[in-house]
Parts: C-alpha cells; structure tokens; sequence
C-alpha cells in the first residue's frame, strides 16, 4: 500500500513523503490515526505543500526544544543499584527509571517512550540517546555504579564491559 505521510512517523519518513508501508499498518495504525492518507492523485497533488509547511513547523519545534535539548545532553545520572560480583545488576535500569531521573534532577518531564536505549542491566558508563524530535536527540550520561561504593570517576567505568545493546552504547 502507497501512502502520503501527514505527519513526522519516527522510523518511517517526514510529511510530504510517499512511502510504501505493508497494508495491515496502513490501514490499522497509519489511517486511523490521521498520519497518513492514501497516495491517489488529488493527494500527490497537495503532496509538495504539505512537505513544505512540515518543513517549517518541523524547523520551528527544532528551534523550541532546543535550549530543552542543551539541558538534558549535559545531565549525568548516577544510579546506585546492588548488583553481583561479575557486574551484573539484580534487576535493571529501563527508560521509565531514566525519565524519573531526569525529571527529578533538571525538572524536564520526559516520556518513557522517547528514550529509546534497551533496560540496561550491567554496570558502567552509558550513553542513552532521548528523541525529542526526529531530527533533535540529545544524550544523556548514565553512570550505574555499586551500591555502597565510592564512585570512582574512570578506572572503576573503563574497566565495565560493553553493553549489548545498540542505542545504550558505553561512553568513549
């Protein structure tokens, strides 16, 4: 199925963009929720002013979050959390914990949703990316350390082993 996007869909293509997406998304999700519309015609006719007027909204809400975004990507969030002898943590920490954290350090409220780093589950030094906007996304350092440690700034972090997942990657 073609379809003309409405609105920015993440991980699908701006306003103003044909896309060819499977039927069931376009018809269950992508319609239903106004993002999109089928690529007739009369719709690919509206198609360059609709790209344009994205643009500048889109340029606009960039400009707004801006100062947000200088705000979170200079925060370190420390998380103390028990943890075994291998580094392993008894538990994790998952985007609603970091969300939490943000917004009790800077006061910045911050989806769950937009941070989209896997549940981290080993010590170290972390850093996990916050999509405010799909072209704005900024990153914030997590430092998950012993509970009951005195953290030590590089030595205890450099010897941490990497994380398995892509978007929390270990800091260099």
């Amino acid at each position: 199925m073609r379809v003309l996007l409405l609105k920015d869909v993440y991980k699908l293509g701006h306003a103003g963009e044909v896309k060819k997406v499977a039927d069931g998304y376009g018809r269950n999700y992508l319609l239903p929720q106004g993002l999109a519309t089928l690529a007739t015609a009369a719709a690919l006719k509206q198609a360059e002013t609709l790209r344009q007027n994205a643009a500048i909204a889109r340029a606009k809400l960039n400009e707004e979050l801006k100062g947000v975004a200088d705000q979170i990507s200079g925060l370190t969030l420390v998380f103390p959390v028990k943890a075994g002898e291998t580094g392993k943590l008894y538990g994790s920490i998952t985007s609603a914990n970091i969300a939490a954290k943000i917004k009790e350090t800077s006061g910045l409220e911050v989806d769950r949703r937009t941070i989209t780093a896997q549940p981290i589950r080993e010590l170290g030094e972390y850093k996990v990316p916050v999509r405010l906007t799909m072209d704005l996304v900024p990153q914030v350092k997590v430092v998950v350390h012993r509970e009951g440690e005195v953290l030590k700034a590089t030595e205890e972090t450099a010897s941490a082993p990497a994380a398995p997942a892509e978007e929390a990657t270990p800091a260099a």
